[in-house]
């Protein structure tokens, strides 16, 4: 594990070799010679080192419910600043690294037991075997723009490299459709939801019976990811399953296959069709799917595409929004605010003016108060009920967790059940602020840092010891 220096110098040496301004160094300083440093530092490791943690004042006590006697109290008293720092919990990598790292653990773990099966959630093994695919709906072409085709040579007659910033641009952006892009974004939550019930109608046709006897022999469930293509068009990557009718502990029909799947998938992304009427100068336009429709099988004998491949790109994907076009993360106060703004490209910064001026036509599609996500509006990761367990049933598990570890330090029952009833828990917290000084975010990124490094090389080393463990005598 890496040693994270305590002493002021040593601090700032560690700051001064990486390059630190002036003014972070000066409070770097401050903080690492304030009383309660190492409680503060416990606080921040204990967040994972959170980049933007919520401040808490208040008290709890635990008491025995028959005697009285207090048996724990706690107070932020005498903590830092008279505050407990906890983490964000933000999704986004933009905004905090630490929360977001946890958050595609989450992702990975509940993307993965809908494919495999994990009975820690209620999803039995034998999942693996239902018929499943992974599914990419794109964004039909709104102009040229500039691409790595196969040919290695694009339209402008240039051979971009990987990481040329002019790849997705506009080619043209004269001619480039900014409004429809933006309007496709704005409603791509609502072509998926037609494509889900076009896609139950299909299946229905396939397998040669009505939608009603459908519901009775089969479940379709799916698990969804939205990513942006560098042109600024998001489009959905879905792992879709066929279910029996009481969801993974149940046998899909004899019928239900992989082949019957994807050609259903298909016909009903063809299908889809969303009218949005005229407003003002702005034409109706009737949205729909690209031609574009990636389906492949999951995980069966001979497809290199694995349950863990696919649980590790949805993962990724899920936290991040539209940082590959290069936008802001954040919510636009004002037109002016954007146009001071150095440093983004201008396909980005027209699709969000694009944003701004269809606003006033199409109020109740708020695409100014998305114009940061270029007008999509819609949750990036989203999966049906029963395709696993929840994002609150793994946040639980882990609080439930730290609880008893808790409980068990201070010599209380770890058994919440069974504790109930014996114990009394009176709580008083109020919100006190957030987020760091500069000081302390170079402090926080240092120890986020540490403790992924030393996850990541304990995931490293861990089979090699599970094989040495199992290796005899």
């Amino acid at each position: 594990m890496t040693f994270f220096p305590v002493a002021p110098e040593a601090v700032a040496g560690a700051a001064a070799t990486a390059g630190i301004d002036p003014v972070t160094l000066a409070d770097l300083l401050r903080v690492a010679a304030a009383p309660g440093f190492d409680r503060w530092r416990e606080q921040v490791r204990r967040t994972g080192g959170c980049s933007d943690p919520i401040h808490l004042s208040g008290t709890t006590v635990i008491r025995d419910a028959r005697t009285g006697d207090v048996l724990h109290s706690y107070s932020t008293q005498h903590e830092p600043g008279g505050r407990l720092r906890v983490a964000c919990g933000n999704r986004r990598a933009s905004r905090c690294p630490s929360c977001a790292w946890t958050y595609a653990g989450d992702a990975y773990h509940l993307i993965r037991a809908g494919l495999t099966g994990d009975p820690r959630m209620g999803i039995p093994d034998r999942v693996r075997a239902h018929p499943g695919v992974f599914a990419t709906l794109t964004a039909p072409s709104f102009g040229a723009v500039h691409n790595r085709p196969e040919s290695g040579r694009c339209r402008c007659g240039a051979v971009h490299a990987d990481d040329a910033p002019e790849l997705g641009t506009a080619l043209d952006p004269a001619t480039y459709d900014y409004a429809g892009a933006v309007r496709w974004n704005n409603h791509a939550g609502d072509l998926w939801r037609r494509f889900t019930i076009y896609l139950r109608r299909e299946i229905a046709t396939r397998a040669g019976i009505t939608q009603a006897a459908l519901r009775k022999a089969c479940r379709i469930s799916f698990g969804k990811v939205a990513e942006f293509q560098k042109r600024g068009a998001v489009h959905f990557h879905a792992i879709v399953r066929l279910d029996g009718p009481a969801g993974p502990d149940d046998t899909p029909p004899e019928w239900a296959g992989t082949a019957l799947l994807g050609d259903a998938i298909r016909a009903a992304a063809a299908r889809v069709r969303v009218p949005v009427p005229a407003s003002g100068d702005v034409p109706a336009r009737v949205l729909r799917w690209g031609a574009q429709i990636d389906v492949r099988a999951i995980g069966t004998d001979g497809q290199e595409l694995t349950e863990q491949t696919v649980a590790a790109y949805v993962a990724k994907y899920a936290t991040k929004a539209a940082e590959s076009t290069g936008t802001v993360d954040r919510r636009i106060g004002e037109l002016s605010e954007l146009d001071k703004r150095s440093g983004l490209p201008d396909h980005t910064r027209r699709l969000i003016h694009a944003c701004h001026a269809l606003d006033e036509n199409y109020p109740d599609r708020k695409l100014w108060a998305w114009a940061h996500m270029l007008g999509f509006r819609d949750h990036f990761l989203t999966k049906s009920r029963r395709y696993s367990s929840t994002f609150a049933e793994r946040r639980q598990a882990r609080a439930d967790f730290r609880a008893r570890q808790e409980r068990r330090d201070k010599g209380l029952p770890e058994d919440l059940d069974a504790a109930e009833g014996s114990t009394l828990v009176l709580a008083h917290w109020s919100y006190a602020g957030h987020g760091h000084s500069p000081g302390e975010s170079w402090l926080a990124a240092s120890i986020a840092r540490d403790i992924r490094q030393n996850r990541e090389t304990a995931r490293e080393e861990l089979p090699a010891l599970i094989a040495l463990e199992g290796t005899p005598a």
